[in-house]
């Protein structure tokens, strides 16, 4: 369905799952920042592959292999054109975002050294942090943590000041998915930049609420997780500087990957190859490109002004709400609102929204230390996505009020 501008009743027709009833409530899908729900367009392709050309790619000598090959090198295709990829072979399959972060902190660690650095920040998922920390450990570097103000927004001048020539590598995340921060990608791309260090960005929560031109950013890796951009889960997308993966330490051994191989030894191939060891995900991918085709053809301004007037709505709510306090309040923010209520347990309160049939997100978020941070032992988190309506979000807070009236 090609829109200039959405409509909603049109677009959530297309998503079989939220027409259904959740303990007889109709379904309000407020978990977006954890799994976006699917169309048909991504359902059906996935279908259709298993159900008329499903083998496995390259080398097999059958139309259902050859069939298949055109179809998972289309879908990298048309990831590699949406994030404005320089070229197709920078376009690595992964099995999400955590998989990416983990195929960079693998080859980093064997380029550190004790006196390097890595640099984080203090809004990290836990993919972003732990895997860092891991790759300092084993080579003796040192991990750097970017603080954030009170709002939820990162400290640029005590990001800068932590650069040095040190500094090896920078990781941070597109959008929080605790917070729903939008960080300037691209500031801080040429500030890392500055000091030549590599620059990792967590795209998980961008991919589906900006446009991501890897090129215009000037990052060195981008990644992302499909099931978060209305696409399949167990699939993702590692970009990188083909300049930087050519010679990248490779992350897994076996088929595919491999140029020649001897009873003593073995080469490896060149990209995507080297990086993508055995049977990929072809299903996945294939489902990962309907998803970007189907987006691609929503009109981006008209997603983020919907989207927008969500979270303003939501906003006003929640400011109107007794006992409730906000929990990221920076100005630049996509459609997440994270909170406390006074006297609630966060559980409590998703398991009781829960009954009113309307789905949310509760506890750490993958972000312990941020809690920390906060001093708060998590949040509930209701995160909207362009299916969602302004009277879902005041059934949200109807509902929120019987849970209040009934854990106070």
């Amino acid at each position: 369905m090609s829109m200039s501008s959405l409509n909603i009743a049109q677009l959530r027709a297309q998503f079989p799952i939220l027409q259904q009833q959740v303990n007889a409530k109709p379904l309000i899908y407020f978990d977006n920042a954890a799994t976006t729900q699917k169309p048909y367009a991504v359902i059906n392709a996935i279908t259709d592959f298993y159900t008329q050309c499903n083998a496995n790619v390259h080398r097999g000598a059958h139309h259902l292999s050859n069939e298949s090959t055109t179809r998972f090198e289309h879908a990298r295709d048309t990831v590699a054109c949406f994030m404005h990829a320089a070229n197709r072979k920078e376009i690595i399959w992964t099995s999400g975002t955590t998989e990416g972060i983990n195929i960079v902190a693998h080859g980093i660690a064997k380029q550190l050294r004790p006196g390097d650095e890595v640099l984080v920040t203090q809004m990290e998922h836990h993919a972003n942090l732990v895997t860092w920390q891991q790759a300092c450990a084993q080579s003796g570097a040192s991990l750097k943590i970017a603080p954030i103000d009170d709002d939820g927004t990162l400290n640029i001048d005590a990001f800068v000041a932590l650069l040095s020539t040190n500094t090896k590598l920078v990781a941070f995340p597109h959008i929080s998915n605790a917070l729903g921060t939008i960080n300037p990608i691209k500031t801080l791309t040429a500030q890392a930049k500055k000091v030549g260090a590599l620059v990792l960005i967590d795209g998980a929560q961008g991919i589906a609420h900006a446009k991501v031109d890897v090129v215009d950013i000037g990052c060195d890796f981008y990644v992302f997780s499909a099931h978060k951009l209305f696409g399949p889960t167990g699939i993702g997308v590692l970009w990188g500087k083909e300049s930087v993966l050519k010679n990248w330490p490779v992350w897994q051994t076996g088929g595919e990957m491999i140029a020649n191989v001897t009873y003593e030894t073995a080469t490896w191939g060149e990209l995507p190859n080297r990086l993508e060891a055995g049977t990929p995900n072809i299903a996945g991918a294939i489902g990962l490109a309907a998803a970007v085709e189907w987006f691609s053809q929503l009109d981006l301004h008209a997603l983020q002004h919907h989207e927008h007037a969500l979270l303003k709505h939501a906003t006003e709510q929640a400011h109107n709400f007794d006992g409730l306090t906000i929990v990221g309040n920076a100005p630049e923010k996509v459609a997440v609102l994270s909170f406390v209520l006074q006297g609630c347990h966060s559980a409590d309160i998703g398991f009781l929204l829960d009954q009113q049939g309307i789905a949310i997100r509760s506890g750490d978020h993958c972000a312990q230390p941020l809690m920390r941070r906060l001093t708060l032992p998590g949040t509930a988190r209701a995160s909207f996505s362009i299916y969602n309506t302004i009277e879902e979000v005041d059934a949200f807070f109807i509902a929120l009020k019987k849970v209040h009236q009934m854990l106070i």
